[in-house]
């Protein structure tokens, strides 16, 4: 059984992602981890690696005993900037910078499983491990793509995982359609008339209003869109003054847009702008907004999702796999590539830990038998037919 295969490499799978998590790297910026990831890929016996691809990025080819269909597995690298806490053996020796999102769990998982792969061969294709850099805020996903993934290997399926703590640990979770949001920042520069304090009738209060602004922009969400709608839309920056007794020229207004429909993301697109610069005109000011798209919704493909769960199933059996939560309202740049391609994002639960993005997380170590012998089952089960 796969599963008791790899849970024999666990000191080895425990050894690798300790290594990486002393050894955090931001954004493209992954050239140490790449370093390891390659040597590692290279011992196993991989059978071509390419990289190069978006600055760090990495992809390696294992052929089974047949030719076939090749399916991408794909893992991210990068760390976050943060200041890790934990006083542990294996904390990050990077001031400043920290595996605080579990990329180091997910590479070694990758890992686990290639070199599984590498050993047993028991497939008719060609699985395509896609070691990612920069899926923190900088779309690595998207410049892998832009620079000819896909073209150059004509993937059919791509899967990927992420930890999640708060979720039972082994337990998969796997939505049939929407895993994660859209996530879009929007810009708001309002512009009045500078003055004392004490004489606000010689000026434009920009503040005010801002306030109108922001309240109005919360409403879109309540009187304009379906209550069955997955939108949020956060005001999270409101700048303006610098000091008590000045009423201040402008205001800069930031904010965030988490959508599942692209319809939704137009509607909030266009409804906000209005709502500035009408409020904005209405006292006598002035507003401009700049919408900016970022990561799409993270969609998984009905069917492969399906398979996914029943591939879970066989490994942790059907009480420790979930389908159907209501959808995280985060984002992830594995969406470009699930836009490309069919497949699925899933979430491996690692129970009752530090949340995502908190300086005292750190990856369970248990479950990255599990999530490699997921990553491999996907690809024994789906490849069994020659071409």
């Amino acid at each position: 059984m796969i599963l008791d295969r790899i849970r024999g490499m666990h000191n080895e799978l425990v050894a690798w992602r300790q290594k990486l998590h002393t050894i955090p790297e931001l954004g493209f910026d992954t050239a140490e981890t790449v370093k390891f990831v390659k040597n590692k890929l290279q011992e196993f016996g991989v059978d071509e690696i390419q990289s190069g691809i978006a600055e760090n990025g990495l992809v390696a080819l294992i052929h089974g005993k047949k030719k076939g269909r090749l399916i991408g597995l794909r893992a991210d690298m990068d760390a976050l900037p943060i200041t890790e806490v934990n006083n542990l053996p294996h904390k990050s020796k990077n001031e400043g910078k920290m595996h605080a999102c579990g990329h180091d769990g997910h590479t070694t998982m990758l890992l686990g499983a290639a070199k599984y792969l590498c050993e047993s061969r028991n497939f008719c294709g060609t699985a395509v491990l896609i070691f990612q850099p920069a899926e923190e805020g900088l779309g690595g996903a998207k410049v892998m793509l832009d620079e000819g993934l896909f073209k150059k290997y004509d993937i059919s399926e791509v899967y990927a995982i992420h930890n999640m703590p708060g979720i039972d640990k082994g337990k998969f979770v796997i939505n049939k359609g929407p895993m994660m949001a859209a996530a879009d920042t929007f810009f708001i520069s309002v512009k009045g008339v500078g003055a004392h304090g004490a004489y606000p009738h010689e000026g434009v209060d920009p503040i005010i209003i801002a306030a109108q602004i922001v309240q109005a922009s919360y409403s879109i969400i309540s009187r304009e869109i379906p209550s069955h709608h997955n939108v949020v839309i956060s005001i999270t920056q409101i700048n303006a003054g610098t000091a008590s007794n000045i009423i201040p020229e402008t205001v800069e207004i930031v904010g965030t847009v988490r959508t599942l429909r692209n319809e939704d993301a137009k509607l909030v697109e266009k409804r906000i702008s209005e709502i500035a610069k009408n409020i904005a005109k209405a006292n006598n000011g002035s507003a401009e907004t700049i919408y900016e798209y970022g990561y799409p919704a993270t969609i998984n493909n009905e069917s492969k999702a399906i398979f996914s769960a029943e591939v879970a199933k066989d490994l942790v059996g059907n009480d420790m796999v979930e389908m159907d939560i209501p959808t995280n309202m985060a984002s992830e740049d594995f969406s470009y590539m699930l836009n490309e391609k069919p497949g699925a994002y899933v979430f491996l639960g690692q129970g009752d830990t530090p949340g995502l993005h908190h300086p005292e997380y750190d990856f369970d170590d248990d479950i990255s038998p599990i999530g490699a012998s997921w990553y491999a089952s996907m690809i024994e089960k789906n490849l069994t037919k020659a071409e």
